[in-house]
C-alpha cells in the first residue's frame, strides 16, 4: 500500500510542474504582444500584415476599460496577434517616432499635448480610445473611434485582415456578418 502511495505521488510531482506550465502557456498567447512602432513595421516589411495601433492616453478611462474587456478578451488577443501586428501608442509621448520616412515629435507644451504621429493617424480628429488600421505598406486604412467591447471590435478586425474592404463596402459586410467573439 505504501508503494502505490509513494508511485502516485511521484507521478504528480512529476506531471504537475509541466500542467501547470502548459496552462500558463496558454495564457501567455492569450494576450496581445506589443509592439513599438519601429517593431510593427520591420515586421511587416519581412512578413506582411497589417498594423493595429492602439491610441490611447494614461487618463483616459476607456482606454483603460477597452485594455481590461477587450484587448484582454482571448478570443480578441488571439485573432490580433495571429492577423495584424498590434502597436500600444500613448497619444502623449515625449518619444520621437519614424514613420514612413517622417519624423514625428510631441512639441506640445501642457500636460496633455498629442504626439504628431496620433495627430496623423487620427487626421486631426483627436479621441481616446482610438483604433488605427495600416496596410501591409504601413498606408492608413481607416481609425475608429471610442471604446469597443469584443463583440464590437470583431466585425472590424476581420474586415480589414482578411481584406473584405477590398471586395464590398462595410454597409454590406457588417449586414451580414456573424461573429464568433465572446
Amino acid at each position: 500500500m505504501k508503494r502505490l502511495v509513494l508511485t502516485v505521488l511521484t507521478v504528480i510531482t512529476v506531471l504537475t510542474p509541466g500542467m501547470f506550465t502548459s496552462l500558463y502557456a496558454n495564457q501567455d498567447d492569450e494576450k496581445v504582444k506589443w509592439y513599438s512602432v519601429e517593431e510593427a513595421v520591420e515586421l511587416a516589411a519581412a512578413n506582411p500584415r497589417k498594423i493595429l495601433i492602439d491610441i490611447y492616453t494614461d487618463w483616459c478611462g476607456f482606454c483603460k476599460r477597452m485594455e481590461a474587456e477587450t484587448f484582454n478578451n482571448p478570443a480578441v488577443a488571439r485573432y490580433i496577434n495571429r492577423n495584424y501586428y498590434p502597436v500600444k501608442f500613448n497619444s502623449e509621448t515625449r518619444d520621437t517616432i519614424y514613420f514612413q520616412g517622417h519624423k514625428f515629435i510631441n512639441e506640445g507644451e501642457g500636460r496633455r499635448s498629442a504626439h504628431q504621429f496620433s495627430i496623423a493617424l487620427l487626421q486631426g480628429r483627436m479621441s481616446y480610445p482610438s483604433v488605427v488600421y495600416l496596410n501591409e505598406e504601413g498606408e492608413l486604412l481607416t481609425s475608429v473611434p471610442g471604446f469597443m467591447t469584443p463583440e464590437k471590435i470583431e466585425p472590424i478586425l476581420r474586415f480589414f485582415a482578411e481584406d473584405h474592404y477590398l471586395t464590398q463596402p462595410w454597409e454590406a459586410y457588417q449586414e451580414s456578418f456573424t461573429g464568433s467573439f465572446r
